[in-house]
């Protein structure tokens, strides 16, 4: 079993990013859980989620110790940082300050998010960027697989005049990841 747990502020993304991971592993067979969590605010409050997937029934939706952290905002990494596995990967964007009391027992990977998505002409695609990013780190999913079923949600979303902006941010998130 695996688990991430998305966190940032409202308005970020954090949500569709899960809900989108979730979705890939469904299209590829995998058990899934994704349980959200909202601030009281919509845009500007708190907002995680917590995605889990396997082979295997999961008995436990809730946080636990996930393998990937994606945060994009300080106050996440402050909150959700302990919560990280040991040896596991937290994922950053170019808005979070990494200091040098953060913990030595994890693997940080930045990624310039907002600088690529401004780059592509969408700054609104941050979280698209970081979502290729965790499908390249997970390494479970082919990125074809995980395109066409982001694809197919945003389409059931009734989103799917957003598809090519999408795929180019993803595409560009999964590139940024050295692996």
């Amino acid at each position: 079993m695996k688990e991430i747990v998305f966190a940032g502020s409202g308005g970020q993304g954090i949500l569709t990013s899960g809900l989108i991971i979730s979705d890939i592993a469904a299209t590829a067979g995998y058990h899934v859980t994704w349980v959200p969590s909202y601030g009281s605010a919509m845009r500007g409050g708190t907002a995680n989620c917590t995605v889990k997937y396997g082979k295997e029934i999961i008995y436990n939706p809730s946080q636990e110790h996930p393998d990937i952290l994606l945060v994009m905002n300080d106050l996440s990494l402050q909150k959700f940082l302990p919560l990280a596995a040991h040896g596991g990967i937290v994922v950053v964007n170019d808005l979070v300050d990494i200091s040098n009391d953060c913990r030595s027992d994890v693997h940080y990977i930045r990624i310039a998010s907002a600088g690529i998505a401004a780059q592509l002409g969408n700054p609104k695609s941050a979280n698209i960027v970081m979502t290729g990013a965790v499908v390249k780190l997970l390494g479970d999913f082919t990125k074809e697989a995980a395109i066409n079923a982001m694809n197919l949600m945003f389409e059931k979303k009734g989103k799917s005049k957003f598809q090519k902006a999408n795929m180019e941010a993803f595409n560009a998130g999964y590139e940024a990841v050295d692996r």
